[in-house]
C-alpha cells in the first residue's frame, strides 16, 4: 500500500505541516493504527467514514494524513468567525457550510466548486452526528455526501474505523488517556455513483446512492468488528429519538444517576 512520501499533496509545503508537526506525535503515543486501503494520491474526492465517537474527526484526519492527503472537512461557518480558530480554518482549506436549509443548498454547491478547484479529499460523515444505533453500527445516513460527489462529479470513497471509542466513548465527552489504542481503518472501493450521474436532484435517486453507500461502510466495519450488523438499518425516528442531542436513552440513565447522587447525597445529610 502506498503512503505518504509518494503522494504529491503531502510533499507540498503549507500548514498542515505545522498542524500536523503539532498533533501527530503526542496522537501516535495514543494510538496504533491500521490501515487497510489507500486513497487516490492526487484529485478530489468525498471519503464518507462511519461516525461513533466525537473524537473521529481527529481520528480519521490523521489517517488521511497517514495515508498521503490532507484532510478537510466541511465546518459550520459560524466557526470560521472564531479568531484564530477561523484562520486556521481558512489557511488549511476547510470548507464553511450554513446551518439555514435556503443557505445549505446554496453552501453545498460552493463547497462542491471549491473541492473541485482544490482537488483535495473532503470529509462527510454521512449519517451528520454520532451514530443512535445501539452498539455504534452504522445508522441511516443522510444524502449530504452523495450530493457533494454528484455535483462535483468526483469520486465518493467510502471508509469505517474502529477503536476510538476507547479514548472518547459515544456521547461521554470525556477524554480517557491510554497508550497505543489500537485503531484500524478500513477504506474502500469508490462507489459506483455512473447511473446516478446528473440525478443529484432526484430524491429516489440520491436515495438510493445514499443506500448503497451506507451499506459498503456498513460491511467495511463488520470486516473490522469480525461481526454482522443488524439485518435492519437504524432509524432514530422509528425508535423515538432525535438526530441531535442526547438519545432519550441516554438521557434517561443520567437523569437515573443524577437522581441516585441527590439521594446519596440527601442520606449522607441526614445522619
Amino acid at each position: 500500500m502506498a503512503r505518504g512520501g509518494r503522494y504529491p499533496e503531502r510533499r507540498k509545503p503549507s500548514l498542515f505541516w505545522v498542524m500536523a508537526g503539532i498533533a501527530v506525535p503526542p496522537w501516535s503515543l495514543l494510538t496504533k493504527y491500521e490501515i487497510r486501503g489507500s486513497l487516490p494520491p492526487t484529485g478530489a474526492a468525498v471519503l464518507a467514514p462511519n461516525h461513533y465517537s466525537d473524537i473521529d474527526p481527529v481520528s480519521n484526519g490523521v489517517a488521511v494524513w497517514k495515508l498521503g492527503r490532507k484532510p478537510r472537512y466541511m465546518a459550520k461557518a459560524s466557526l470560521f468567525k472564531v479568531p484564530v480558530l477561523g484562520w486556521l480554518l481558512r489557511k488549511s482549506g476547510q470548507i464553511p457550510v450554513e446551518r439555514a436549509r435556503a443557505a445549505n443548498l446554496s453552501g453545498s454547491m460552493s463547497a462542491a466548486r471549491e473541492l473541485v478547484s482544490q482537488q483535495g479529499i473532503v470529509i462527510v460523515y454521512p449519517e451528520g452526528t454520532l451514530t443512535r444505533e445501539p452498539d455504534s453500527w452504522p445508522m441511516r445516513g443522510k444524502s449530504g455526501a452523495v450530493r457533494l460527489a454528484l455535483e462535483s462529479n468526483v469520486p465518493l470513497i467510502p471508509m469505517a474505523s474502529w477503536g476510538a471509542q476507547a479514548l472518547m466513548p459515544r456521547f461521554e465527552k470525556k477524554f480517557k488517556f491510554r497508550w497505543r489504542t489500537p485503531i484500524i481503518v478500513n477504506v474502500g472501493e469508490p462507489i459506483d455513483l455512473t447511473e446516478f450521474a446528473g440525478k443529484q436532484t432526484s430524491r429516489s435517486a440520491v436515495e438510493e446512492a445514499t443506500r448503497r453507500l451506507m451499506a459498503e461502510i456498513t460491511r467495511l466495519l463488520e470486516e473490522i468488528r469480525e461481526g454482522e450488523a443488524p439485518a435492519e438499518v437504524y432509524d432514530p425516528a422509528n425508535h423515538g429519538e432525535t438526530e441531535f442531542g442526547l438519545p432519550t436513552k441516554v438521557q434517561e440513565e443520567r437523569a437515573s444517576a443524577k437522581l441516585r447522587r441527590r439521594r446519596g447525597k440527601n442520606e449522607g445529610s441526614a445522619k
